[in-house]
């Protein structure tokens, strides 16, 4: 079964404009997400989905400039534009991932294709995410089958639906087989997002003291434990709900 991840980025931030391309630890914040994702085993291809408006020709053409593929489609349903990108690479297996979240952690995505592909009940959905949390805003891997996907995108009416993707799959159980994974400790205290000024403070002290390579959120951890007075650079952000997308 192929794996497509997509990742949802653009420049159009209300707190952190431009975030996406922004730098950090010396290259881009979405180049440290497509590393991330790369290292992953399950993923055999990725692609970035993001907006036609003129302000998103920079993801585009940083994407051409390093060779990644891009799909572009509508500012706002960007359930939408993960069926486009579905349809130009076709998968039976759909990862969703946001440009905002650097420290993505491949083996976390491993975990999760790994958990939908064999799990006995035919899981349409599975995800890290769901309520209540146990992970940092940050490390958010959603997994759904392909066919699941575009039953939603024929269905979903709702704006929110259509902007946030996965909605009208997990508010749905009795039409989509959902699962859950959480890591064994509870993390949902920690931010390790890119959407403030204070966010990208801590994101790049924390890319700098981690070792090259495919580091798991064990490690990020383990370097916020050694240097506890981080935690409070952006301890006061607040987490939007349904926040428009990164």
């Amino acid at each position: 079964m192929k794996t497509l991840v997509v990742i949802q980025a653009r420049m159009g931030s209300t707190r952190l404009p431009g975030k996406v391309l922004m730098p950090l630890a010396g290259k881009p914040a979405l180049e440290h997400v497509v590393e991330r994702v790369r290292a992953a085993r399950e993923a055999n291809q990725f692609v970035i989905a993001t907006s036609t408006l003129p302000a998103d020709d920079a993801v585009a053409e940083c994407c051409a400039a390093r060779g990644w593929p891009c799909v572009r489609g509508s500012e706002d349903d960007v359930l939408d534009r993960f069926l486009t990108a579905l349809e130009r690479h076709p998968a039976e297996i759909v990862v969703r991932i946001t440009g905002d979240c650097p420290l993505t952690d491949p083996a976390m995505i491993d975990e999760l294709v790994s958990a939908l592909k064999n799990d006995p009940r035919g899981l349409d959905y599975i995800s890290n995410t769901q309520l209540p949390r146990k992970i940092p805003h940050g490390l958010d891997v959603e997994v759904m089958r392909a066919d699941a996907l575009q039953r939603a995108g024929r269905e979903a009416a709702a704006c929110e639906e259509r902007e946030h993707v996965t909605p009208y799959l997990y508010r749905n159980p009795a039409r989509f087989s959902l699962g859950r994974i959480d890591p064994p400790v509870d993390l949902s205290a920690h931010r390790w997002t890119l959407d403030t000024p204070d966010d990208h403070a801590l994101l790049e002290r924390v890319l700098l003291a981690l070792p090259p390579g495919a580091f798991r959120w064990q490690d990020t951890l383990e370097v916020l434990e050694k240097h506890p007075e981080w935690l409070s650079i952006n301890s006061t952000v607040t987490q939007k709900t349904l926040a428009p997308e990164s």
